[in-house]
């Protein structure tokens, strides 16, 4: 290489013209670490809560139907189509000769009376307590249940 030649100042060095340069240039990288912004303490706390409510309660009466007899009755206890029993009643009957002679029958019937009965109770509810210091605004949150809401 000459000191002075075409294109270059003179005492400056010229390139060879099959010679190749290196480029650099930075590059940033950006990394991620883990760092403390607070302490949060979880605990389950109960709460007592009083309840009253009314429940439907079902029983069964009985109610009756005296009826006449006919002339063909049996005089026996007979079970009617609806389920109903039929019981005959007899009574005395003073005639010349004293004799039992069949009265009437009474129809036992029964249905479902429904009253209201209250039912109170004391119902226990856990609930999650955060005690959070130093824990900057919206870090710790509260889901609901797990797998529903």
């Amino acid at each position: 290489m000459s000191e002075t030649g075409a294109g270059g100042g003179a005492g400056r060095p010229q390139p060879d013209p099959d010679s190749s340069f290196a480029l650099h240039e930075e590059e940033a990288t950006v990394g991620k670490r883990w760092e403390g912004v607070g302490h949060a303490q979880f605990r389950r706390e109960v709460v007592r809560e009083q309840v009253r409510a009314d429940f439907p309660v079902s029983r069964e009466e009985v109610e009756h139907e005296r009826v006449p007899v006919d002339e063909n009755d049996s005089g026996e206890i007979e079970t009617l189509p609806d389920g109903s029993i039929s019981i005959p009643l007899f009574e005395e009957e003073l005639v010349v000769t004293r004799q039992i002679v069949l009265r009437e029958r009474v129809i036992i019937r029964k249905h479902e009376v429904t009253d209201w009965e209250t039912v109170e109770a004391e119902l226990r509810r856990e609930r999650l307590a955060v005690d959070a210091d130093d824990v900057p605004e919206g870090r710790v949150e509260e889901t609901g249940p797990a797998g529903g809401g």
